[in-house]
Parts: C-alpha cells; structure tokens; sequence
C-alpha cells in the first residue's frame, strides 16, 4: 500500500467465536485495512476488544451506532448471528457501505439473491466469508488437480467435517428453531457444499440424509449430502458431531491416483490460541507427518501440504474495494451453494432425490 493512502476503515458487527477469532485477527493483519470499530453490547468484549487490539479501536453497543458513523467506514464485516445477517447486510448496503457476510449469507437462496440485486443496484461489494478455500488441503488439492495429478477424470470426492461432542452445548448455532438457521448442515455444510462447488462446478442433483442424534439436541447434528456434478463428479460430503473416530478430511478418487489427507488445516487452532498472521513464525504450515498421501495401494507416497492462508481473503477484499475487482467470494457463489442447501434439506425431510437441473 503506498504510504500516503489511508488504510479502509472496517466496522465488526459481533465480537463472539467469528469476530474474535477469525475476522478482528485477520482483518487486522491485512494490509490496507484498519478495525475501525466493534459492535457488541456485552461489557466483558467490550473489554476484550481493548485488550486484542487496542484503544485506538471503538466499540458501540448496537448495529444502528455503527450505521449512524457510516460515512467514517469504508467496510462492514458482519460476524453476528445466523438470524441477524440479512436485516443487517440490507441495513449496512442501504447506508451506503460494502458489506462482508460470515456465512451462511442468508438462510435462503432467494434472500441472498436479494442482496446481491441490491448491492449491484447501489454498486457495493457484497461478499461471503468461505475462510475454507484458504484451507491448506483445499489448496493443495486445488493444486493436484490442476496439475493433473488424479488423472483425467475425477470419479468421486468425499469431504469430511466430523467431530465427536457427545453431549450438546446449546446457543444459537445448536438450536431448532428455524429462524436460527442452526444446525451443521447450514454451519458445516456451506462449507463443504462451497468447497465442492468450488473445484467442480454446478449440481444437478442432490441427495442428504439429515439426523437429530444427540439427547437434548434440537438441530440436526449428523448429516450427509450427496451431490452430482454437471460434469460427473460425485461429492460425498459428511457433517457430523457424533463421529467417536473421525474419517479422512478427503478422500478424492481420479482414474489414475487417490489423494487422501486426514486432520484439520491449523489456522483456526492457531487464531484460538492467540497466534496472528504476520509473526515471527511460518503461517499455515502443519508438520510433515499430517501430509496427505498420492497415489494408488502401495504406490501412494506423501506429498507436501501447501500453507494455509486465510489472510488472502482479506488481502482479496482490500484489493476489490480499491480496484473495483470482483470479490473473492461472491454472492451469486453463496446464493447457489444455498440452493444447494435448501435442496438438501428437502431431500432430507421428504426422502427423495431433488433435481436442480
């Protein structure tokens, strides 16, 4: 960033596991951006807001604070809430401002398309955060495909996003009601489903099974989705809490080779234990025994992970708003992987196959 341009000033709507862990670490980190101010209304932030990341960044109690400042913002990340994110988004657009969404986006497709119409009217960024593009298997896996590595065809690619709690732990993200939009098809799920549109494109079909397992559970907590791609390609996608040993996070089968990797890329881990983008240490990088394997039966060999790097999400928004690119996730992705969502939940309920073609 050249030295006499001012940093864009970000506006943080929620201070709870997505703001404090994933979006003030990484947008602070970014250059060319600044957090300006933080939204959340419980005095403990408040003051853990102070402590992260200094006096110089404000805090204000609610969303119609922040808004009435909006002339003094360049960008509002919206990290609150599941049912909060298309009222604020609309709010945020209508003030005049770009606009960052935690995903999911909206809790429909026909919502998210909303949003996008309205942002393409006013001419305002509008993006969603899908952090799990910057995962280092992901880019890895991008990587291999590009280069051919599985052969000419993939046959079929199963992702995993499993975990083993037992006993629920309540809050929003678990509840059943569905203005919530808890559960970890929508949690999880966007997740998987963004990542399998991602490296091969539109679905034409889908088929989930979707289950409440846990006593005192009320959204669904084990889940799976099966998608066929217009080009072929079957994605598996597994979502659970209930998972006492956990599968492989891919397993992708090509004509040629199969790449399989376990574990989970390790920037979350480190954002939760206080670790930042731009230290001393190497980012995104895991130990060379949790490399994933390429290749056929006794012919697979490890091959190396590339870095995670969720700071190139932020790097990629900064470089949209100064340059009027387009974002790194759009909202016509995040409206058609909750098409895809929606189709799953229906397949779920109604026992059947639901065609999107």
């Amino acid at each position: 960033m050249d030295a006499v341009t001012p940093p864009l000033r970000v506006g943080l709507i929620g201070y709870g596991l997505a703001g404090s862990v994933f979006h003030a670490p990484l947008i602070a980190a970014t250059e060319g951006l600044a957090l300006d101010t933080v939204v959340t209304s419980d005095p403990a932030r408040q003051a853990q807001v102070r402590d992260e990341h200094g006096d110089g960044v404000r805090t204000v109690a609610s969303a119609g604070e922040l808004l009435a400042r909006a002339d003094a913002l360049d960008l509002v990340v919206i990290a609150s809430p599941n049912r909060t994110h298309v009222d604020l988004a609309r709010r945020a657009l209508e003030a005049g401002l770009p606009v960052v969404v935690d995903k999911p986006l909206a809790p429909t497709a026909a919502e998210a398309e909303e949003l996008a119409a309205l942002a393409e009217e006013r001419g305002l960024l509008l993006s969603a955060f899908q952090n799990r593009r910057w995962d280092n298997d992901f880019l890895t896996l991008s990587a291999l495909l590009d280069e051919g590595a599985l052969g000419d065809t993939v046959w079929r690619f199963e992702s995993r996003f499993e975990r083993w709690r037992p006993k629920p732990k309540g809050g929003w993200r678990e509840s059943g009601d569905p203005a919530d939009v808890g559960g970890l098809l929508y949690d999880l799920g966007s997740h998987l489903v963004d990542q399998a549109l991602t490296l091969f494109g539109p679905v034409g079909s889908v088929y989930a099974e979707s289950v409440v397992r846990r006593a005192g559970a009320e959204a669904d907590d084990d889940t799976f989705i099966a998608l066929t791609h217009a080009n072929g390609v079957r994605s598996h996608l597994w979502m659970s809490a209930t998972a006492a040993q956990l599968g492989p996070r891919f397993r992708v089968l090509g004509s040629e080779a199969a790449y399989v990797k376990y574990g989970l890329d390790p920037q979350e881990a480190a954002l939760r234990e206080g670790e930042r983008p731009g230290g001393d240490g190497p980012w995104g990088v895991e130990p060379e025994s949790a490399r994933g394997t390429l290749g056929a039966l006794d012919e697979a060999r490890a091959v190396p992970t590339l870095p995670g790097d969720y700071p190139a999400y932020y790097a990629a928004v900064a470089t949209a708003l100064r340059e009027g690119t387009a974002p790194p996730v759009t909202a016509a992705e995040a409206a058609e992987a909750l098409r895809v969502l929606e189709a799953a939940r229906t397949s779920a309920r109604e026992g059947r196959t639901v065609s999107l073609a």
